[in-house]
């Protein structure tokens, strides 16, 4: 069965360079687009491409119940692909505002009409400010590792081609010796330097959070949206400011413990239980689906309860689940904070209030 589901699979995969105003864009495209339903489109972070960013993630046999409903789309920035020869000296290098604006050509390429964005540092920004752009476009947003400011976490590192080791723990030499080596091996130095100064010169994501009373008109995220960290990354700071400039009733901030700044790759099975449930909250999976999720939960390690009556027997208060319709697709769709319980001896679930926070 497993062999068969890697060959529907391999004959649902496109691999393609999609032209853009910006520069060719190295996409790899999974699964059959359905009606009515989104693609999750993910953007990697300087240094790594699609592979070295999501492929620990969308590995994972977890992943499958959420790929099997959901095809994928990996978009690479210009140069950053495997193999990628040096860009021309004639060439620019587009802006990350630039970048963000060439992603409706690759959805139009593809025939997309909706996206669930995953993005881990740059690209987190990159999605980001498409979403801010491109509301109709985006249903959804788990954004690692964001930083909306405009000076880069990153300015101060010395090799700017291994920027990436930045993002992660010191303690975990295994996994940065295997991304300084990914770094230095299959990827252009000099185009990732290029893409590397781009994010530098970012702007400010200009993002203002809705207060009660005051303008209804302020620019901020209008989707569902899904801050994830690691308490031990160095960008747990401007992930919680981001968190306080969106929108508090659309927003869940996660903080994953024993964690640093690769998450997804780290911790891959609590980011995956994460985003099922927050997919599902979106009303994208069934309710058959989570069951047997659920019950696989709750006989392991793992961090996730979730409940439709929002009770459970912990100290913490709970914040309700709020339902709100999608006029564009004429559906009712059912936003629920997702609420995550730690059953391990060292963590304990915190759950704050004004967007919900969770550490797990």
């Amino acid at each position: 069965m497993l062999r068969l589901d890697l060959m529907v699979w391999l004959n649902f995969l496109h691999d393609e360079h999609v032209e853009t105003q910006y520069g060719n864009m190295h996409c790899i495209m999974t699964g059959t687009r359905k009606a009515n339903r989104p693609v999750i489109l993910t953007f990697h972070d300087i240094g790594l491409n699609h592979k070295s960013c999501f492929e620990t993630l969308f590995n994972h046999m977890d992943m499958q119940e959420i790929t099997r409903q959901l095809p994928v789309c990996h978009v690479e920035a210009p140069g950053q692909h495997v193999g990628a020869k040096t860009l021309p000296n004639a060439y620019t290098y587009p802006s990350m505002d630039q970048l963000s604006e060439a992603l409706p050509a690759v959805l139009s390429h593809f025939g997309i009409h909706s996206v669930i964005g995953l993005g881990v540092g740059a690209g987190a920004y990159i999605l980001a400010r498409f979403a801010l752009n491109h509301p109709d476009l985006v249903d959804g947003l788990v954004l690692i590792n964001i930083n909306p400011n405009s000076e880069g976490l990153m300015h101060t590192v010395a090799n700017k081609t291994t920027c990436v080791m930045f993002h992660e723990i010191q303690t975990n030499h295994d996994l940065i010796a295997t991304y300084r080596h990914h770094i230095s091996v299959t990827m252009n130095q000099s185009n990732v330097s290029q893409f590397f100064r781009s994010y530098n010169n970012r702007n400010t994501l200009e993002v203002e959070r809705p207060v009660p009373g005051g303008n209804i008109n302020v620019r901020t995220l209008k989707c569902a949206t899904l801050l994830v960290v690691g308490d031990n990354s160095p960008a747990v700071e401007v992930v919680v400011d981001c968190n306080a400039k969106l929108n508090p009733t659309n927003t869940t901030l996660l903080k994953m413990a024993d964690c640093g700044g690769l998450p997804q790759v780290d911790q891959p099975a609590k980011v995956i239980e994460a985003l099922k449930y927050f997919i599902q909250g979106m009303g994208y999976m069934s309710s058959a689906s989570m069951t047997r999720l659920r019950s696989r939960t709750t006989s392991s390690s793992s961090f996730l309860s979730f409940d439709g009556s929002r009770s459970r027997s912990h100290t913490n208060e709970l914040q309700h689940g709020q339902t709100h319709s999608d006029e564009k697709r004429g559906r009712t769709r059912h936003n629920t904070d997702v609420s995550m319980e730690s059953i391990s001896n060292s963590n304990v679930d915190q759950i704050i209030s004004k967007s919900t926070e969770v550490a797990c």
